[in-house]
């Protein structure tokens, strides 16, 4: 058997671990797979006058590649990125202030733009920032037969896939907060990706969940 005929509906083994780096006011790794990405939040802090924002704060997100300078498509990913904390963070809480997200990506197997906004959302945590809610990220693929894949690697991206999608799913009501697309598909597959990703969405955010727990019962 290939690992593009392997389970298709499963999200592969991912992990996190929280509070790594001294200097950032939060951090994390987040991995899924073989994906791995390095994440730290700076923040709420002093702001150049000509980003200010009078009555919230500035988010400002940046993405480094694991070689080489940041492109268009770090671009891209980031504005993902960044519209999606937006939508998390109490950003009200602190104006005329700054948050910055900073990750790195460490290897990229698939799915990455997933993996850095479930590593944004890890760092936001440890750094203690007010949100009304989490959010988390899911990878759907769409082959050349109509199978869906969640949380493709990289090989199945590039072999077999008409299209990617990439959703964020909030932690209250499941909703979609950002999609990102590629790629022709359907209104049908459309919305089975949404099911799909919102399905998974769970499975992520019981992680979340049991991650703080354990951290927080270790320092009692």
């Amino acid at each position: 058997m290939t690992e593009l005929d392997q389970s298709c509906s499963v999200l592969r083994e991912y992990g996190s671990e929280q509070s790594l780096l001294s200097k950032p006011d939060g951090s994390s790794t987040f991995v899924q797979g073989d994906t791995s990405i390095l994440a730290g939040v700076y923040g709420p802090a002093e702001v150049k006058v000509s980003k200010e924002i009078y009555d919230r704060a500035t988010v400002e997100v940046l993405i480094q590649p694991k070689m080489g300078l940041p492109g268009v498509r770090e671009r891209t990913r980031e504005q993902c990125v960044r519209e999606t904390c937006k939508a998390a963070l109490l950003l009200t809480l602190h104006p005329r202030s700054s948050v910055t997200v900073i990750l790195q990506v460490i290897h990229d197997d698939g799915s990455l733009l997933s993996c850095c906004l479930n590593a944004a959302c890890m760092a936001l945590m440890d750094a203690g920032l007010p949100m009304s809610h989490l959010f988390c990220s899911v990878t759907c693929a769409i082959s050349k037969e109509g199978q869906i894949i969640i949380d493709p690697t990289a090989r199945q991206e590039k072999v077999r896939r008409t299209a990617l999608l990439t959703f964020a799913i909030e932690s209250v009501e499941c909703n979609v907060l950002m999609s990102s697309t590629t790629g022709s598909f359907s209104v049908q597959e459309l919305q089975q990706c949404i099911a799909i990703s919102q399905k998974a969405s769970e499975q992520i955010f019981q992680f979340y969940r049991d991650s703080v727990k354990r951290r927080y019962s270790k320092i009692k």
